[in-house]
């Protein structure tokens, strides 16, 4: 069995679906145990879409605000999990001189989905659902174990 890390970061380009998804998810699974944060390449604004559905499941994400790498208060992480292509090539560069092991989860951005609110809301449920369960796989083997 392998230690939960003591920090992890979710990255993606915006700030505004993916990651915080991830983020919300993940504090949701573990509580306090970990210290969890989000970022992205470029500062989004909150979606309304990624918020309803956290929602459904019970995790609150009205007070994430988007912010960048740059803004970030404190590099060192034990684990980046970067969502998107320009994710990941800022976390291997922020990561360069650290001892931070980086995992990339390339994942569709249901922002881009078009169609009705039902549609759109559905592509952002099968993300949250995908993010959910490879959460759990990723850190199924973890002690102290995530609910």
């Amino acid at each position: 069995m392998v230690e939960l890390p003591s920090s992890v970061l979710f990255a993606c380009t915006w700030n505004s679906v993916r990651s915080p998804m991830a983020e919300g998810i993940m504090k949701n699974l573990v509580g306090t145990r970990m210290f969890v944060d989000s970022v992205g390449v470029r500062k989004g604004q909150p979606d309304g879409f990624t918020i309803a559905v956290l929602d459904e499941i019970g995790v609150d994400l009205n007070n994430h605000r988007p912010k960048t790498f740059e803004e970030l208060e404190d590099e060192s992480f034990d684990l980046v999990i970067s969502l998107s292509p320009e994710a990941q090539h800022k976390a291997v560069e922020m990561t360069r001189t650290s001892h931070c092991e980086v995992e990339f989860w390339h994942t569709m951005d249901p922002s881009i989905v078009e169609g009705s609110r039902e549609t759109r809301l559905h592509a952002y449920r099968d993300m949250r659902d995908q993010l959910h369960e490879r959460l759990r796989q990723r850190f199924a083997s973890a002690h102290p174990p995530i609910v």
